[in-house]
């Protein structure tokens, strides 16, 4: 029997499954990405603050010093090609699973850049031979080891070719020197890759993204993971046996079995407001966001350049934009409502406002822009 379920009841679901609701549990930063299994982070304070929403037990310091020097934490190259940081245990798999169709997917920008596959092959062993031989080098340090072996190095050839690197999961960024991040080794930092088969490795990755974005259909998970919808749809067959069928509002979407107890309680909570950072994971994790906002604010979320906003997000409901701009020792939020908003859920803003003080150990003020 098929489950019917409001797009109202479908957000409340995805914000349980992505810990937005509440109470916001404590834990540590790895803890939660075991939960919701990965955050983009291209923009690092940005990813700090995506797992601030979902816990209320470090700090921003913390995480920057456990993805820096802990071994709990790696940010790499992953999923759809992009930064994320993810668990080092999680990353073991992963990177065997993903390395190959990353590497397919930019070959052609590193011959562009004058690399064959010989060579390409050749770099990635100079790089782990002088990271091996120095323990970390910066960029700039590899690009110096690639010229002095005739490699290609000049514009963005040492970019490709640590990516490549990375990839194959050789190197992994390991501490800043100043503000530049530098490459160690990820066997000696992180564990030994566990390659796992294909299919396995894959079910796996569509249980935790289910566990984390459900209610979701195969063609979201297609675009959260970057596999193939060809292999996707498949995979999804086979797991029917731990997956519950819901109808969103006719919409044919899938949750884990084990989630189905949610259902119960699904509207006895009071409403949970929540300010998520730029490239926040919810954000990323579907095919359509139609769910998430009113497709005519959809300008004030993508920016351009692929630059998706930092929101307000009201019981999974996309209601507004945020800012924050330094001011002196201490940061101003602007909160921009895309329609008016009632005053009574400026209690809400101003709990997140101090929990970002809490998170940043920075005063925070908040200022409201109603439309």
């Amino acid at each position: 029997m098929t489950i019917n379920l409001t797009a109202h009841q479908a957000r409340l679901l995805r914000m349980r499954a992505q810990q937005l609701s509440n109470p916001r549990p404590v834990q540590a930063p790895e803890e939660v990405l075991r939960q919701i299994f990965a955050v983009q982070a291209q923009d690092l304070p940005a990813s700090y603050l995506s797992l601030r929403a979902r816990s209320g037990g470090f700090t921003a310091d913390q995480v920057a010093h456990e993805r820096q020097f802990g071994s709990e934490i790696c940010w790499r190259w992953s999923l759809r090609g992009t930064l994320h940081l993810i668990t080092a245990a999680d990353a073991r798999w992963l990177i065997p699973l993903l390395s190959a169709d990353l590497i397919a997917w930019d070959r052609l920008r590193l011959t562009q850049l004058g690399y064959t596959e010989n060579t390409a092959q050749k770099g990635v062993e100079v790089i782990r031979r002088a990271i091996e031989q120095h323990g970390e080098l910066t960029r700039i340090e590899i690009a110096q080891n690639l010229k002095d072996q005739q490699l290609p190095f000049e514009g963005q050839a040492t970019v490709h070719i640590l990516f490549r690197a990375v990839c194959e999961g050789a190197i992994c960024p390991g501490a800043d020197r100043g503000k530049k991040p530098t490459y160690t080794q990820f066997a000696k930092r992180y564990g030994v890759l566990d390659p796992r088969p294909r299919l396995v490795a894959l079910t796996e990755l569509a249980l935790r993204y289910l566990a984390a974005y459900a209610p979701a259909r195969p063609e979201d998970f297609a675009v959260w993971s970057g596999v193939k919808i060809s292999e996707v749809r498949p995979l999804w067959q086979s797991l029917t046996d731990q997956m519950l069928p819901v109808d969103v509002e006719g919409a044919p979407n899938w949750i884990l079995r084990s989630q189905s107890t949610w259902l119960e309680s699904l509207e006895s909570q009071p409403p949970v407001l929540r300010l998520l950072p730029r490239f926040d994971t919810y954000l990323l994790g579907y095919a359509n966001r139609d769910n998430l906002i009113d497709p005519i604010f959809n300008k004030k979320l993508f920016k351009g350049g692929g630059t998706i906003s930092a929101v307000a997000v009201l019981d999974g409901w996309v209601i507004g934009v945020w800012k924050a701009t330094p001011k002196g020792k201490s940061l101003e939020l602007t909160v921009e409502w895309f329609e008016n908003q009632p005053d009574a859920l400026i209690p809400a803003i101003e709990a997140e406002a101090a929990d970002f003080a809490r998170f940043l150990a920075r005063p925070v003020t908040v200022k409201i822009q109603q439309p």
